[in-house]
């Protein structure tokens, strides 16, 4: 991974045609700037899809972002289990990064991949102001605690700084 270990932007890859916004058109000035969370899950796919059918709609760039959350049982262990999960998120960064390098033509629009490490909902929310995004995409939890505590697609809602989509 390339950055600062300690910083919160682990990775930053782009793909795809160079970004141009177009000629200006009344009613199809739409979101500049689609901001889409991935994470290797069934919704995150299907949010990431609809992300990426949008921006190529919209003539949009396109962000995917995934953010490395450590668990908390591994934040307190040493050894091994960090090994693991960290031969984890390098495995699903690499599938990641092969299906987007893959659709990046067929999209036609221009893609950055970015890896961020910590708190998703943090990380996601951090990203979106960073980058200026119009809108963000994410898929729904399939946790059943996370109708109690909330998910991070209803953070993010309740944030109310940009339009946010969750895909079932």
């Amino acid at each position: 991974m390339s950055g600062d270990e300690t910083g919160p932007v682990q990775l930053v890859e782009e793909y795809g045609p160079e970004w141009s916004p177009g000629v200006f058109e009344r009613g199809t000035d739409g979101p500049l700037l689609i901001l889409a969370g991935v994470d290797g899950s069934p919704t995150a796919m299907r949010a990431s899809s609809y992300a990426a059918g949008l921006a190529r709609r919209q003539r949009s760039r396109l962000v995917f972002v995934y953010v490395a959350a450590p668990s908390l049982w591994t934040g307190m262990s040493t050894g091994p289990a960090v090994a693991a999960q960290e031969q984890l998120f390098g495995e699903l960064i690499d599938d990641l990064r092969t299906q987007i390098r893959e659709r990046a033509d067929e999209i036609g629009v221009p893609i950055t991949f970015v890896v961020r490490r910590g708190d998703a909902f943090v990380e996601l929310r951090d990203a979106a102001t960073e980058l200026h995004a119009d809108m963000v995409v994410v898929g729904s939890s399939e946790q059943a605690g996370h109708r109690l505590i909330g998910s991070v697609a209803s953070r993010l809602v309740r944030a109310g700084r940009w339009p946010v989509t969750v895909v079932p």
